[in-house]
């Protein structure tokens, strides 16, 4: 059977929604009912074919107020309800027009005695659930209204468009749930790997910071043993460094090149003063 579109389904329970309101005169396996409450009754029926809904509320509500266990008023009660309610609407309350049928309907499948009304009145709550797409509800919904009347025909056909809303559904779920558990481990493996990866920079950086130690480390060693070596050199060569940084073997030479030095000057100072004497002697003996 070919699914029909959600909206057009929509139309055709609400042309469904509910049975006609219960006719007052009451069957033979029913209570009986006072006369004003039938009165009641009969004329809250007449206002609902009228389409005045809250008018024939207010009738089926003083049926009640005649006969407070009547069921054909709680049923009437929760049909004219329900034609003033939403099945859809986003918030209800105690004092909103739906959730009220609804627990007239609730009170009738459990407690009514007479089957086809409390058939009626789980096929109805089966469309309540089903206009909510509450499928499993209006899947026992649907399935009590049938065990109450077996020949419910729309009662079937419903269960089998709730049966298969309810497959879609699940799954619609079972993938929403697969690719919620993939998108899970897959966010669970980049984090993974955002860890790894930050563990391994951390790793290079610290690897890195401890070559470069080691590089300096031995910089500073090898630069110690060239010192050392240089040193040692210099023992050999008898360069032994004096307070002033020049080794003993060059401040000999340089006193010896001083000495030198000075000696020669004093032997140019000697043969200018001779030759000096040399000249007054000269001119001493000149004969004029």
């Amino acid at each position: 059977m070919k699914t029909p579109d959600f909206k057009i389904l929509l139309l055709a329970l609400v042309l469904l929604f509910s049975a006609l309101p219960a006719a007052s005169t009451p069957a033979s396996d029913e209570m009986p009912t006072v006369k004003k409450e039938r009165n009641h009754i009969r004329s809250g029926n007449k206002l609902y074919k009228a389409k005045r809904y809250a008018e024939a509320e207010v009738e089926y509500r003083k049926a009640l107020q005649e006969a407070p266990t009547s069921a054909i008023a709680q049923f009437n009660l929760a049909t004219a309800l329900m034609r003033q309610g939403s099945a859809t609407a986003k918030q209800q309350g105690k004092d909103d027009p739906m959730s009220e049928a609804q627990a007239l309907l609730d009170n009738l499948v459990q407690h009514c005695p007479n089957r086809d009304l409390r058939g009626k009145a789980a096929y109805d709550l089966g469309n309540i659930a089903y206009a909510q797409q509450n499928w499993a509800q209006a899947i026992e919904h649907y399935k009590e209204a049938l065990r109450c009347n077996p020949d419910d025909d729309h009662a079937r056909d419903n269960l089998r468009l709730a049966q298969l809303k309810k497959q879609q559904q699940d799954k619609q779920d079972k993938n929403k749930n697969q690719n919620k558990d993939q998108n899970q481990d897959k966010d669970k493996q980049d984090k993974d790997k955002q860890n790894q990866d930050k563990q391994n920079q951390d790793k290079q950086n610290q690897d890195k910071q401890n070559q470069d130690k080691q590089n300096q480390d031995k910089q500073n060693q090898d630069k110690q043993d060239q010192d050392k070596q240089n040193q040692d050199k210099n023992q050999q060569n008898g360069q032994q460094p004096n307070q002033r940084g020049m080794s003993q073997q060059n401040a000999e030479q340089v006193l010896k090149a001083m000495q030198d030095q000075e000696r020669n000057t004093q032997q140019r100072v000697k043969a200018r003063q001779a030759q000096q004497r040399r000249g007054e002697r000269a001119r001493t003996n000149h004969k004029w």
